[in-house]
């Protein structure tokens, strides 16, 4: 006898009832109880913008030092805007470029939510980066 032998033991055929061994195969379910299959053209495929973030004007370019601050930084933007982030920046842009009596009143909400996000994240990313100054994350949609 080996391990599995052991562990996973088998019922013997010939102990097995006549009845337990030519077993009938179920019954077919009932026409209301069936599901219609999944038909995957009735789907509507939707319509996802992404973005792409990258430190710029950092003085000590390591790659995985920076390739951490972006993580860190894309992170919490997402946990700040959830699905928003680009609808936000588009927003922010608006609003630094047009007066604000050309915005809506939601256009300059989610734009004041851009900037709060921004200000989180920007300091997330650099949170062990040391010297900063000039850097900056640019973020951009695709």
């Amino acid at each position: 006898m080996n391990q599995f032998e052991l562990f996973f033991p088998r019922v013997a055929a010939k102990a097995l009832p006549i009845a337990l061994s030519q077993q009938a195969p179920p019954p077919p379910l009932p026409q209301e109880d069936r599901e219609e299959p999944f038909q995957f053209e009735d789907v509507e495929v939707e319509a996802r913008v992404t973005y792409a973030v990258r430190l710029a004007d950092y003085p000590h370019p390591a790659a995985d030092a920076v390739k951490v601050a972006e993580q860190r930084f894309r992170r919490e933007i997402d946990r700040q805007l959830g699905t928003d982030v680009v609808e936000a920046l588009r927003a922010f842009q608006n609003a630094s470029e047009s007066s604000e009596s050309d915005l809506s009143k939601a256009e300059i909400a989610m734009a004041k939510r851009w900037a709060k996000a921004y200000d989180a994240a920007r300091t997330a990313g650099f949170r062990d980066l040391g010297d900063t100054d000039e850097a900056f994350f640019d973020v951009r949609s695709i």
